[in-house]
């Protein structure tokens, strides 16, 4: 199984049969990750953008780029020391033609203010400029999520744009 490492993180995509097991039942996904059981806090806003990214996202990129399913699916972020996903990271796709990568984030509200957001979009961004046809790194964030802006400001992130409350935030391959 393919993952990535940080100091306290394993980052492992989700194959589509993963993704097919969440959908189904969460606990027998992290079953067949080998994790113990997380107790999970989400806003409830939260809950339904995953269902939507799950369904209408994850599991049809998965299908048809089964060679580049990192780019398309969730991944679990792993506390080594408990064995328990935090929370969740990912791409919005392969990296576009001005060689940009998009990431998304989200840690439990449980698991928050730990450091496992600056900690795991580090060994992300990390993993995208391994690729050469990423240059950039992208996020953005709501204007008002305080806790996003600061991550975004720990791991060197640069405020690039807004539009309608939504900041853009870059980082370059240096």
């Amino acid at each position: 199984m393919f993952y990535i490492e940080s100091m306290r993180l394993r980052l492992i995509p989700l194959t589509h049969q993963l993704l097919q097991q969440y959908h189904t039942s969460r606990p027998e996904m992290e079953s067949a990750l080998g994790l113990n059981h997380s107790e999970i806090k989400i806003d409830p806003l939260y809950v339904t953008e995953i269902e939507d990214a799950l369904v209408n996202f994850w599991l049809p990129k998965t299908l048809a780029f089964p060679e580049r399913y990192q780019w398309f699916t969730s991944w679990e972020i792993v506390l080594k020391s408990d064995n328990i996903s935090v929370g969740g990271i990912g791409f919005n796709g392969l990296p576009n033609e001005k060689k940009e990568a998009e990431i998304g984030y989200m840690i439990y509200e449980n698991q928050q203010g730990k450091g496992y957001a600056t900690e795991a979009l580090q060994a992300m961004a990390n993993w995208a400029f391994t690729h050469e046809e990423v240059e950039t790194v992208v996020v953005q964030t709501a204007a008002d999520n305080i806790p996003s802006r600061k991550i975004l400001d720990k791991n060197g992130f640069v405020l690039a744009g807004e539009s309608e409350n939504i900041l853009t935030y870059k980082l370059v391959r240096s």
